[in-house]
């Protein structure tokens, strides 16, 4: 008989037995993963701002990253070509819906795709004279030229959406904030104020939100439920983005609410794995933010993440969910060269985030 129940339990349940110096980038805290992604399987990705490392890094390293928007011919301008592709946001996640940082937003993106949902705010307009669509506001950065163009736009991004949605092996998704605003007239949320990237905040129309955990397992569970609905085989996998929100509408220090926000995604991707076999929760938010790195993984501002966060944090994942090494990751492992690969973590390194429209205002 056992002396106590923790006798004869692996290292990695001890706090002291499991960051060793042998561990990837000294700390890898996967003990097990549900499923492996194999260099064929579609991998879709959708988020937060963090998760365009994710996604990213699935492409640079020869695997499967699906893509299913590329820029339509009626909105190509002249300037735009492969060199600027990311500057008007086509190949920064799988479908062009930009940052996706709530729950709800998860939920109204794949009901508004499937036709269930229509939102009573179609465009807004900016200082300039453009229009931009409220629920992704700064893909376009030059905006549209009319509401109808916004429209027009909308489906092509939605028609993708679809086929992303039913075409994926895999779905990795980046839980990012609980705060947000939304439309009272139909509960339309947005992923920024009305007001910061176009539009105009009007106490009597928009609300701030602040989704707690059970909204959040609501929404991500309604979510899960409608992408399995059209496609049943596909395996999720869920993280939550290490980057502190850029300012809270709550009346305390952003530090708090930083803290709020991350424990309730936390718990609520916790209670997802516990309840579906075919879900995963992957740790990039634990090993970015782990005490073991002293803080070193983020910027100067303390809430960008480094490219070397981020590079550990891939490779952690890649260690554990791939099931073999593709041959183009072992040619850019072996043989790219210094420069090339500097250059291609600057471009990873900058990122479509609409949180930090607030800084402009």
């Amino acid at each position: 008989m056992k002396r106590h129940p923790y006798v004869d339990l692996p290292d990695y349940q001890f706090w002291k037995k499991s960051f060793g110096s042998s561990s990837i980038g000294g700390l890898d805290p996967v003990s097990s993963t549900r499923f492996t992604i194999g260099s064929e399987d579609k991998v879709v990705a959708a988020g937060s701002c963090f998760a365009q490392h994710v996604a990213r890094h699935i492409q640079m390293r020869g695997f499967n990253f699906h893509q299913t928007e590329k820029a339509h011919s009626l909105f190509v301008r002249q300037k735009w070509n492969d060199a600027h592709g990311g500057t008007f946001n086509y190949d920064t996640f799988s479908a062009r819906y930009g940052n996706i940082y709530t729950a709800r937003q998860l939920r109204q993106l794949i009901d508004r795709a499937f036709g269930s949902f229509v939102p009573l705010s179609g465009a807004w307009q900016r200082h300039d004279g453009a229009f931009v669509d409220p629920f992704r506001p700064q893909v376009e950065p030059d905006g549209f030229i009319s509401e109808r163009e916004v429209g027009l736009d909308r489906d092509y991004h939605l028609a993708a959406v679809r086929r992303a949605l039913t075409e994926a092996d895999v779905f990795v998704f980046t839980m990012g904030l609980t705060e947000a605003w939304a439309d009272k007239r139909d509960g339309a949320v947005y992923p920024i104020a009305p007001g910061v990237a176009g539009g105009t905040f009007d106490p009597e129309i928009h609300e701030f939100k602040n989704f707690t955990v059970s909204e959040t397992i609501d929404d991500m569970t309604y979510s899960i439920g409608r992408i399995r609905s059209i496609n049943p085989d596909v395996r999720i996998l869920l993280t939550v983005s290490p980057v502190p929100l850029n300012a809270t509408y709550e009346p305390r220090h952003v530090l708090q609410s930083t803290v709020y926000s991350k424990s309730v995604l936390r718990v609520a991707a916790q209670h997802l794995v516990d309840v579906d076999p075919l879900i995963d929760y992957f740790p990039s938010f634990e090993i970015i933010t782990a005490p073991q790195n002293g803080g070193k993984y983020f910027g100067g501002d303390m809430r960008s993440v480094e490219e070397a966060g981020v590079q550990h944090v891939m490779d952690v994942f890649f260690a554990h969910y791939t099931r073999a090494t593709s041959p183009i990751a072992e040619t850019q492992v072996v043989a790219e060269k210094a420069a090339e690969r500097q250059k291609e973590m600057e471009r990873l390194s900058d990122v479509l985030c609409d949180e930090e429209a607030i800084d402009n205002v």
